[in-house]
């Protein structure tokens, strides 16, 4: 067995998860070579340490606490509250879903000229459309 497939394989050794046969192979393998067994006892004390590091001080009244203040949130709450809120919510959603439309359409539209302006070309109606003549520099780079 090569040392790159003992070693893809040495967690599941460790572990004991491999089958019978193979743990026998990767078992003899690491009798032959010094550098496997080196790396597996490594790996064994890092598995042993995140094993000891593990610990969890579970509180035993931790599961009284929230229970206790789940109920207490729902003694305090009002029921008007929901039935407000399943109301009230969309309908201010819908207001400003229309509000936002129709400040949409009123920046999109374009402002009409009168009769009392038709003297006025379009670029005195769009001030910034064309800037390309009062850029001297764009002007110079273009010809």
């Amino acid at each position: 067995m090569k040392c790159n497939t003992v070693h893809n394989k040495l967690i599941f050794f460790l572990e004991k998860e491999l089958p019978v046969s193979e743990m026998e192979q990767v078992q003899k393998h690491l009798g032959e070579c010094s550098e496997c067994a080196r790396f597996a006892t490594e790996m064994k004390n890092t598995l042993q340490f995140l094993d000891n590091d593990k610990v969890n001080d579970e509180n035993p009244f931790f599961y009284t606490r929230v229970k206790e203040r789940l109920s207490k949130q729902a003694e305090e709450q009002p029921a008007v509250r929901p039935f407000l809120v399943r109301i009230l919510q969309p309908v201010a959603f819908s207001m400003l879903l229309l509000l936002g439309i129709y400040g949409g359409f009123k920046l999109g539209q374009v402002p009409k000229i009168t009769t009392a302006d038709t003297n006025m070309t379009e670029q005195e109606v769009i001030p910034y459309w064309n800037e390309l003549e009062a850029e001297p520099i764009e002007a110079f780079l273009m010809e």
